[in-house]
């Protein structure tokens, strides 16, 4: 699904432009965010086909504000990318509200794969 519509949200500006460029380069539309607030004021402009979020954004977890979002655009897939995947409360806390979890670091083609796999249901 290549013109797939994808939320990024990752409060790290360079992280943030990086997953933005390799998004763009393979074909799907993006907005990115920063922070929350501006993250919602997209979902106004186009609903995602996919959230891509962070751990940590601003004064709250990455966790929080896709559960949030979701109250905006209940069924948004969501793709958390996430540093802690070792610890069994992380893995149980995003499997319980269906998101799908990707380890970092990662490579730009393990993302896209990624990408295309959460889009695609698998």
């Amino acid at each position: 699904m290549v013109n797939a519509t994808i939320l990024v949200l990752i409060a790290d500006s360079a992280v943030r432009l990086v997953v933005q460029e390799t998004l763009e380069h393979a074909g799907y539309s993006v907005f990115a965010a920063g922070d929350l607030g501006t993250a919602v004021d997209k979902l106004k402009e186009s609903p995602p086909d996919l959230l891509i979020v962070s751990p940590y954004v601003e004064d709250i977890s990455g966790y929080d504000a896709a559960r949030y979002i979701r109250t905006k655009c209940p069924g948004l897939r969501v793709l958390m990318l996430a540093g802690l995947m070792q610890d069994d409360r992380l893995q149980n806390r995003l499997t319980l509200q269906e998101f799908d979890f990707f380890p970092q670091p990662y490579s730009a083609a393990a993302l896209l794969q990624k990408v295309g796999d959460v889009l695609a249901g698998k």
